[in-house]
């Protein structure tokens, strides 16, 4: 028998305290919700008889995707490929911005106009001229999801690195800390929640920026397989591809949170996922 207090001895974690871990509770609530939709709206087109060609029913869309997997699987490689592409570009250019934005404070007055016209120019409004510029080939649509999905990053990482206080600045200084080094030792953890926010936004955004690339000039992708079933009047084909948007959707921004946990545990949203299990 061991003398260590059992209740400080790691144990290997039970049912029951697998069952009472935060993230899978969040998981089990998130596909509940979703369920309960899905449940509902099938019910709801076998109660009303609603035709197919206005709303295809959750089994009819799910059949649809099983059906034609191939001419889904082809063009979902395309748009997320835009999206991921447009989103890492997003996070280089977006953190890049707000990094000069804090440490040279004189460049803000300049840039930001900048931005904001970039953020409130429609981007349907803007693709036809980027296909004019750069054809009709993948890079317009992954830049205008980069033009969505950048200012979000860029605000919300500028007001993280500039949050810091000033006794910690005023600690750094003292100790004859660089300019380079306040920067990565000080501003940069400090900011790491505002930037995580932004890019769990951003992804979202990204994902419409591909699809406005394509609705506007694209010859592939989910949002071009969308076009040509609302120009068919195949309903179910144009239901199934925005499942799979959705599906995918959820996917990358669980992948950014997941990142998220794993760069900082530390955080206050995250740090209670990350607590062993001891005792019982």
């Amino acid at each position: 028998m061991s003398s260590e207090p059992a209740a400080t001895r790691m144990a290997w974690p039970t049912i029951g305290a697998i069952g009472r871990h935060p993230a899978l509770q969040k998981a089990l609530k998130m596909s509940g919700s979703l369920l309960a939709f899905f449940v509902l709206w099938e019910i709801c087109c076998r109660v009303f008889e609603i035709p197919e060609f206005i709303l295809p029913s959750p089994t009819t869309t799910i059949l649809t995707v099983i059906k034609k997997w191939d001419l889904f699987a082809k063009h979902s490689v395309v748009t997320f490929y835009e999206t991921g592409a447009g989103f890492l570009m997003a996070v280089a250019f977006g953190v890049f911005v707000a990094a000069i934005i804090v440490v040279i404070p004189v460049l803000a007055d300049l840039i930001m106009p900048l931005l904001l016209i970039s953020q409130l120019v429609p981007k349907v409004a803007v693709a036809p001229i980027l296909l004019i510029w750069f054809g009709y080939g993948l890079f317009p649509k992954i830049f205008i999801a980069f033009l969505i999905a950048f200012f979000p990053i860029v605000v919300n990482t500028a007001a993280g690195l500039a949050s810091v206080e000033r006794p910690m600045l005023d600690l750094a200084r003292s100790l004859e800390a660089t300019r380079w080094q306040i920067f990565l030792k000080f501003r940069v953890p400090v900011a790491l929640p505002e930037m995580f926010s932004g890019m769990k936004i951003a992804i979202t955004l990204a994902v419409i920026g591909a699809i406005i690339g394509e609705f506007v000039g694209g010859s592939s992708g989910l949002g071009y397989l969308i076009l040509i079933a609302n120009s068919e009047l195949d309903t179910p084909l144009a239901f199934a591809a925005l499942l799979l948007l959705s599906i995918g959707g959820i996917i990358l921004y669980a992948a950014v949170e997941l990142l998220e946990r794993l760069v900082i545990p530390w955080n206050k949203s995250t740090q209670a996922e990350f607590r062993p299990v001891v005792g019982g």
